[in-house]
């Protein structure tokens, strides 16, 4: 069976049997050569090649589908197909899969790869001290075996039917075994691109790797260059003016100027972006659920969705399940602007008024200061007095968010519902950014990632947005789409990815000069 999609593998339970892996074929005309140059935002000076520590889109797109591989990889269409995994097979419960490793790759260094790198690769993100966004998936596996030099075997503690979707995970890289240390410091992994310079928060420099495996269906340029401009003006500007040929998060207030350019292509996606404003609930006053049923009532998400997005994107209902996942509750009742609601929640939490401080920065995401003032304004009216911080775009990820009780964030979201939930609203989980506890949520989530029945997993998720809308510990207006843009010169399969920016993060690897 090739290609097989989320709903696919849903539908057929998770039959035991090979879920094989092989890429789409690229349009004829793709042809190698040139050196791309890329304008990105979300660079940081702090960043390094730890997947574990990727959070950011200019680390996420050096990184996975570029210098290093994963596992599985989220093709442009949607489906699932191996990167370094060749194949895969699970048990009946889902709980026991078993992975056939691609034969004749190597990193970087020479390296051969196989089931040793696997093995180490994971337990990298559960090792003591480790603080890694994907340790919620990872440490779902109570035993790995490698079964030959290119075939691991990997028990889960649980059934999990998206279990290969979550390989693909961009945190989850491929180390060579007993050089990890190494691996990191100079970017040593196997994929398309090898480091040719990287200066964190700066510049990355990339160059084609020869007699690659992916060799006649990824990897179109000779070298690689992408360019950290976190301005977004500045950004704008260096596309415009040629100087990059792709750049990442449009400032849809530029549009017109950028589409008035007959050297210059948009391209927009509708995923599961979603742009957040999360409080720690075991911070007062958000301690208390009332305070945040008042804040999710005071702000105009329509507004929100007219002013900051320009129309590109829709409201959102405080849970972080998009348009674009499979159970996506798109009935569920409307948190709505309503003051005389966020009064009466007021009323119910003690209060006659609020007043507190939300941390913004544009780094959070384009145009997140006016988002938070637009807000400020809005709960004026509900006794709500909002003070904007607004806080240094470097360092924000590791300075501002996790760390002060309420602020704006964004997240890319995710290919599958237990993906997203898993990532960022499991208990205790390292990016968990509300620190929300709900006992009914938690053991619906662990309930439903096992669960292989589609109407009874549809029913959870159902449930568990219900809950989070109506009790979660993050405001989330709005979900935006992924708008990005290049130069005319650039083009790429006619299929863009949706799982985020800038083709699912792998324009590196799918596009070339046309």
């Amino acid at each position: 069976m090739s290609q097989i999609s989320r709903r696919g593998l849903l539908k057929t339970g998770v039959a035991a049997g090979v879920l094989a892996a092989t890429g789409l074929p690229v349009r004829a005309q793709a042809k190698k050569g040139g050196r791309l140059r890329l304008g990105l935002a979300g660079a940081n000076t702090s960043d390094s090649w730890d997947g574990r520590t990727h959070s950011d889109s200019f680390m996420i797109m050096c990184a996975h589908g570029c210098v290093f591989d994963c596992l599985t990889e989220v093709g442009a269409d949607g489906q699932l197909k191996g990167e370094l995994a060749e194949s895969w097979e699970a048990s009946a419960d889902a709980k026991t899969w078993t992975f056939k490793l691609r034969q004749g790759v190597t990193f970087h260094n020479g390296k051969a790869f196989g089931a040793d790198d696997v093995i180490e690769s994971l337990n990298m993100h559960t090792a003591e001290g480790a603080k890694s966004a994907a340790k919620p998936i990872v440490s779902a596996i109570s035993e790995m075996k490698k079964l030959g030099e290119h075939e691991v075997q990997m028990t889960l503690a649980a059934g999990n039917a998206d279990f290969p979707f979550l390989l693909s995970d961009y945190h989850i890289l491929m180390f060579p075994a007993g050089q990890v240390e190494e691996a990191i410091a100079k970017g040593i992994g196997t994929g398309l691109y090898s480091v040719e310079s990287f200066d964190p928060g700066v510049r990355f420099v990339g160059k084609r790797v020869e007699n690659h495996y992916k060799d006649g269906s990824a990897g179109w340029f000779d070298e690689i260059e992408a360019i950290a401009i976190n301005d977004s003006s500045a950004r704008m500007n260096a596309l415009m003016t040629g100087q990059v040929d792709a750049v990442n998060r449009v400032d849809v207030k530029t549009e017109a100027l950028l589409k008035a350019n007959p050297a210059i292509n948009i391209f927009e996606v509708t995923g599961n972006q979603h742009y957040t404003f999360p409080m720690l609930t075991n911070v007062d006053p958000f301690t208390n659920v009332n305070v945040r049923r008042a804040l999710k009532h005071a702000v105009n998400r329509q507004e929100l969705v007219d002013k900051i997005l320009l129309g590109h994107g829709k409201v959102g209902n405080d849970h972080p399940i998009g348009p674009a996942n499979q159970y996506y509750y798109e009935d569920l009742e409307q948190n709505a602007y309503d003051l005389d609601k966020a009064k009466f929640y007021l009323k119910e939490a003690g209060m006659d008024s609020l007043n507190i401080d939300l941390s913004a920065s544009n780094a959070a995401f384009s145009g997140a200061i006016d988002a938070a003032q637009l807000y400020q304004a809005s709960a004026k009216g509900a006794g709500i007095n909002i003070n904007v911080v607004q806080e240094p775009a470097d360092g924000y990820w590791s300075n501002v968010w996790l760390k002060k009780p309420w602020c704006a964030c964004y997240w890319s979201g995710r290919a599958t519902e237990d993906w997203m939930f898993s990532t960022a609203y499991e208990s205790g989980v390292p990016w968990n950014d509300t620190s929300w506890e709900n006992a009914r949520f938690q053991e619906l989530l662990l309930t439903a990632r096992a669960e292989l029945d589609s109407g009874k997993r549809k029913d959870m998720y159902h449930e568990m947005q219900m809950l989070m809308s109506a009790e979660g510990g993050t405001v989330i207006p709005m979900y935006a789409n992924y708008v990005d843009a290049h130069s005319t010169k650039l083009t790429n399969s006619g299929t863009i990815g949706n799982v985020f920016q800038m083709d699912s993060s792998r324009l590196m690897e799918r596009w070339w000069f046309a």
